[in-house]
Order: C-alpha cells, then sequence, then structure tokens
C-alpha cells in the first residue's frame, strides 16, 4: 500500500455569504507527531464586479435549468481565476478545496446547495478538486454548518473560543472534550446590505453606525426573533435573512439610524453568548474583525477579552480551513463533527474530482 504524504500544497477557496468575493489561500498543511499545522504561503480576495455580485445575490430566484447554468458558469469563473493566481506565483498545489457559494441552505428539509462546480474547477485548472462540503452531513440528518469548527480546533486550538464575524456570525470552542459550534445570528450580511443602499460595498470601520441614532423599537424585535431562543445545533443561511430579518430594516429613508441599529443588535448577541459561555477570552476572524466600532461595542458589553490576530488571519481564516477539510478528505479523515452539527455521526464530507 502507497504511503500517503503528510505534506501537501492545497488551494482553499470560499465565497461568504456578505459577497465580498472570492478568497483563495494557498497553504502548506502537515501532520506531525499527532499534530496538524499550517503556513500560508500566498493569499489573494479577488472582489465581486457588480455583474457577479447581483448573480450570485439573485440565484435563488432563478429556474432548474439557469441555476445549473449559473453553477457551471461560476465553476468557469472560479477555475480561471484560480489559473491566474496560481501563474503570478508559479505554483501548483497538490489539490483544491473549494466551498462554492451557498445558495439554498435547508438542512430541514434535507438539502443544502453550493454553487461553483468542482468538476469545472479541475477540468480548467488540471488540479483535483474537493467541492460540495456539507450535503453528506446534512444527509446524516445533521446542520452541514458550521464547518469551520474541526479547523478551530485542530488548527488553531490555543484558543479558548474562535468567533467568526463573516456574513454570518458563528462561534466555536471545546467543552467536556467534544467541539461545539452553531451559527449566532447574521452579521456582514445584513451591514453590508444596508450600507449598498448608500452605495458603498460596507460600512468602514463602523464609522456610519459610530455616528448614528439607535431605533430602540426596531432593535427590540430583531433582539426577540425565534432564532435566539433555539438550542443545540443551530445554523442559519440567507433565506432566513431574507423572511426574517430584512423585514425589519427594509427602509431607504433611515439607512443610516438602520445601520446602527443593527450593528448594535450584532454586538448586543454576541456579547450576550459570549458572556453565557463564560469565556475568558475568544479569537476573533472574519471581515467583522475590521469593524473597529462592532469589536468596540461588543468589548463594551462583556469581560471577555478579544483577541484580533493578525489582517491575513482574519481575512482568510476561513478560506484556509476548507483547504484543510479538503486536506482531511484527501486523508479520509473526519471532518465534520456531529457534536457541532447535529448530525447521527462525525462523517468525511467532500465530492472529489480528480485531475
Amino acid at each position: 500500500m502507497t504511503k500517503v504524504s503528510n505534506k501537501k500544497l492545497v488551494l482553499g477557496v470560499m465565497s461568504g455569504t456578505s459577497l465580498d468575493g472570492l478568497d483563495l489561500a494557498l497553504c502548506k498543511f502537515d501532520f506531525n507527531e499527532g499534530n496538524y499545522s499550517f503556513k500560508l504561503v500566498r493569499s489573494a480576495t479577488i472582489p465581486y464586479s457588480k455583474i457577479w455580485k447581483n448573480k450570485l445575490e439573485n440565484a435563488v430566484k432563478l429556474s432548474a435549468e439557469n441555476y445549473f447554468k449559473l453553477h457551471a458558469e461560476y465553476g468557469r469563473f472560479i477555475g480561471i481565476e484560480i489559473n491566474d493566481f496560481l501563474k503570478i506565483y508559479n505554483k501548483k498545489p497538490d489539490f483544491i478545496g473549494s466551498h462554492g457559494h451557498t445558495v439554498f441552505h435547508q438542512p430541514e428539509n434535507g438539502f443544502t446547495t453550493q454553487i461553483g462546480c468542482g468538476a469545472t474547477i479541475s477540468a480548467i485548472t488540471g488540479i483535483s478538486t474537493v467541492c460540495d462540503f456539507r450535503s453528506l452531513d446534512v444527509a446524516l440528518k445533521g446542520q452541514g454548518a458550521p464547518l469551520v469548527p474541526i479547523g478551530d480546533k485542530l488548527l488553531f486550538g490555543k484558543s479558548e473560543a474562535c468567533l467568526n464575524i463573516g456574513g454570518i456570525a458563528n462561534i466555536s470552542f471545546t467543552k467536556n472534550k467534544r467541539v461545539i459550534a452553531y451559527d449566532i445570528c447574521v452579521a456582514n450580511m445584513a451591514l453590508n446590505y444596508l450600507a449598498e443602499k448608500l452605495s458603498l460595498p460596507y460600512d468602514r470601520d463602523g464609522k456610519i453606525a459610530a455616528t448614528s441614532a439607535v431605533d430602540k423599537v426596531v432593535l427590540a424585535k430583531l433582539n426577540n426573533l425565534k432564532f435566539y431562543k433555539k438550542t443545540g445545533a443551530k445554523s442559519l443561511g440567507k433565506e432566513w435573512f431574507d423572511k426574517e430579518f430584512k423585514v425589519f430594516i427594509d427602509d431607504d429613508k433611515r439607512v443610516k439610524k438602520l445601520l446602527a441599529t443593527v450593528t448594535a443588535h450584532i454586538a448586543e448577541v454576541i456579547a450576550k453568548e459570549l458572556n453565557r459561555l463564560q469565556l475568558k477570552s475568544v479569537l476573533i476572524t472574519g471581515g467583522g474583525a475590521f469593524n473597529k466600532y462592532l469589536i468596540s461595542s461588543i468589548s463594551n458589553l462583556t469581560n471577555c477579552k478579544l483577541v484580533i490576530p493578525d489582517s491575513e488571519i482574519i481575512a482568510y481564516k476561513e478560506a484556509i480551513i476548507f483547504g484543510f477539510l479538503a486536506y482531511l478528505r484527501h486523508r479520509g479523515e473526519i471532518n465534520s463533527l456531529k457534536s457541532v452539527t447535529g448530525a447521527t455521526k462525525n462523517n468525511v464530507g467532500g465530492a472529489i474530482y480528480f485531475g
């Protein structure tokens, strides 16, 4: 039997619900003496054009035929961008781990879908590609999310807890030797939605929110949403945002006030969770870590120490970890935890298209 090498060069590819762009993280992964390690070699974010942002944002409205056309088209886009990225740095990874872009996430109905055809990516790059990381977990009655916590445990295990503030904010931590993780609330998905009404990609440093008044009535309604009363494995998606959240913030005449209100809501919900868990410290990544006003607002509501790593880890941690999930998939090792997702068993998720 051929021995599998522990050292691999992997390209992690991620597109989050905040629609900032396509994140590429080229990493060296290794397993030695029972411990996993990584080194971020190169990274880049490919900002989405208005056309691509519109296509991804409205994919949920497409017919079945046009949905699959976009699935293939977006796979070609990713494949071409990967080739350009690798050509610049003259690198060729052993394989690619591509999350794709989530369109439908309905584990309660037995499915989750991420567009960005892995077969197309593999064909264009000539590199084996791992994709569709969530479907097996959902088939096993899990939420299919969050998947990042196993990376938090194996790569960032020195932190007491990890909080990612991306399009959706989620947390992971270890309790009684079990990894626990779940989505907390929508975050940049809502903030960027409002900022775009002001013709801005996002509220830089939270400056608009910081100088605007909070609508206490709307804040109370947001804080009282049913999702926050759920316990155990739970996850959020764009459908939930569109159906349950957006109705409270769809007012073009009060955008600045709503930015302040949603920022206050995110800060309060996250701080409440940190306090409930009695955490002493938490590592914060994702685009929200760059939002100085949001971080300050959370800090004012908790005694938990908020640890902000260097900017590359903030920006690319999810892409790094999806590269790591692909690394685990190639090794045939567990990359999705039942204690996190609520699945009937731990599983090895991801479809492989060989280059």
